[in-house]
Order: C-alpha cells, then structure tokens, then sequence
C-alpha cells in the first residue's frame, strides 16, 4: 500500500484542492456558477491526475499524466488570472496564486527530471 503523505506533491495538491473547493464555493456564492465550476475542474484535477501518476504502468505513463496535470495547472491559472483582473468576480488571494506557481514549478521539475531518468535507461 502508497504512503501518500510521504509524497510531497500529492500532500500539497490535496490541500491546494482543499483550497480551491473553498475558493470556487466563494466564487459560486457570487451566483457565478460557470467560473466556479471551471475553477473547481481544473483545481481538482491537477492533484487527481498527479495521485492516479503513483499507480502508472510505465515511466511513460507517469509523464504523461503529469502533463496533464500541469495542462490542468496552466488553465487554472488562466482562470484566476481572469478573476483577479475582471471587476466582476471575487479576486483569489496571494497565498492560493503562490501554492499554484509552486506546484507548477514542483511538477515542472518532476516532468524535466523524469524525462532524463527515461533517456538514460
């Protein structure tokens, strides 16, 4: 059996998910049910993708599925930016903006470090 919680980017996804659901649920309160929804997507799937990575099948498959993950990451933070700068939505705070570049930046390093381990075997 995983031991997720050993795991330094499936603990800080989940909790960034954690994050999102609260921040899609304050943007849902404002009756914007659609940016709510793309937020909640994208948020989400970004740790779902990178837990499902644990149980690849292959190298080749753990990559690909942190690229979804960081596709998912690239789009929420179109999304954010989208409230940040709009009058019409809540604005998400600094601290969940600095959790998403983390994890970009962690799953960027994961994909570059897993691609050299590949073209060395």
């Amino acid at each position: 059996m995983r031991d997720d919680k050993q795991n330094l980017i499936v603990g800080k996804t989940f909790e960034f998910s954690l994050n999102i659901i609260e921040f899609s649920e304050i943007i849902r309160g404002h009756n914007k049910f659609e940016m709510a929804s793309q937020i909640f997507r994208s948020g989400t799937s970004i740790g779902a993708n990178i837990r499902e990575a644990q149980n690849a099948e292959s190298l080749a498959d753990f990559i690909h599925k942190f690229k979804i993950a960081a596709k998912e990451a690239d789009e929420l933070e179109y999304w954010l930016g989208l409230c940040r700068d709009s009058i019409h939505y809540p604005s998400p705070n600094d601290e969940l903006i600095g959790e998403l570049r983390s994890i970009i930046l962690i799953i960027s390093k994961i994909i570059s470090s897993s691609k050299r381990a590949k073209l060395s075997n």
